[in-house]
């Protein structure tokens, strides 16, 4: 009897689980369109397009201390903490810049205008629009930390100096998966090339 209790127990939490991993699959969420212009081994040189972006401000770079914080800020945002409580779909990358005064934001949908979003009810979020930009690369897979993040960025670092590509401002990491995902984890550090 006590088998059977486990066995059927361990079944409803394969199932569950199975069904969270399909119902928030990556691949169904929005992500910026952007044009690879040139591949460099693991290093990709992306053209993105001007995106609106809800942002909130960092204490610190740390991804491990601010990352958790600085999503729940943001999420609260797209989740009804606006002028009108109005949902906004969830898109990827979320972008951590990695500098002195940090920050972190969501890139909103293609379908709204800056002047189309709902006020923020949180002093701490911002709409604000990114310009065009070209953007260095290199992703990795695995759940993020900020060794993991340094490891690659050193790595992107040396691949740019390795062809002479300059680059300008603070290096990036993007997020593009929900907290609970476990397998397929796609991570990517980043900079803006100068061309």
């Amino acid at each position: 009897m006590k088998k059977t209790m486990w066995l059927v127990a361990l079944l409803i939490v394969i199932i569950g689980t199975s069904l969270v991993v399909v119902s928030f699959k990556s691949g169904d969420i929005e992500t910026p369109d952007y044009k690879v212009v040139k591949t460099l081994g693991d290093v990709e040189i992306r053209q993105y397009p001007k995106m609106v972006v809800a942002q909130t401000s960092l204490t610190d770079r740390s991804f491990e201390n601010q990352g958790s914080i600085g999503f729940r800020t943001i999420a609260g945002y797209i989740f009804g903490g606006n002028v009108g409580s109005q949902k906004i779909a969830m898109t990827t990358p979320v972008v951590m810049r990695m500098d002195d005064s940090s920050t972190m934001y969501f890139v909103m949908p293609k379908q709204y205008a800056k002047n189309d979003l709902p006020k923020p009810n949180s002093n701490n979020v911002r709409i604000l629009e990114e310009s065009e930009k070209t953007l260095a690369v290199i992703g990795y897979g695995g759940f993020s930390s900020d060794e993991k993040i340094e490891k690659h960025r050193k790595k992107l670092e040396n691949i740019l100096l390795e062809n002479n590509i300059n680059t300008k401002g603070a290096y990036m990491y993007m997020g593009y998966n929900a907290p609970w995902d476990v397998v397929n984890r796609r991570n990517e550090v980043a900079i803006e090339v100068v061309e």
